[in-house]
């Protein structure tokens, strides 16, 4: 059920919240590389470089909610929603991903997408209701200094 009426604090990522967000990934199913780009040395770099829209979401000072957006200066990338399994369908992974798409259009970005491994269903349905358009066209390559990262 949908429930439209929940009252969310959303507000900027503070490393303070690092734990706590390590924390939802977990209990979310997101996999969690503590020896790679979830170290929290990295997360403190990506916010220091500009690119990063880190949001949380609060209800009644309890973080339940994450979305890490980066841009390129000319895409958006959707990154890391997880929310809290207790509060699932009630639309804050939307309202945190309309929030971000907000921020990059206020940046003059027109391009917003997401990745989203093969075996994560749920964050599918989430981002084709929102409107997105998968893309069997497009191959992602990546190359990896080790695979932790």
């Amino acid at each position: 059920m949908n429930d439209n009426s929940i009252k969310l604090n959303i507000r900027e990522f503070k490393i303070e919240d690092y734990d706590a967000v390590v924390q939802l990934w977990k209990d979310s199913g997101l996999p969690y590389k503590p020896k790679g780009r979830d170290r929290k040395s990295e997360i403190e770099k990506e916010l220091k470089r500009g690119c990063a829209i880190f949001y949380v979401a609060e209800k009644e000072g309890k973080l339940i909610a994450v979305i890490f957006g980066t841009h390129d200066g000319r895409k958006g990338w959707i990154n890391r929603v997880a929310v809290n399994p207790a509060f699932k369908q009630k639309g804050i992974a939307r309202k945190l991903v309309e929030f971000v798409e907000k921020k990059f259009d206020e940046m003059g970005i027109e391009i917003a997408a997401a990745l989203i491994e093969d075996w994560n269903t749920t964050s599918m349905a989430v981002f084709t209701k929102l409107g997105y358009v998968k893309h069997d066209d497009v191959f992602y390559y990546s190359k990896r200094k080790t695979p932790n990262v």
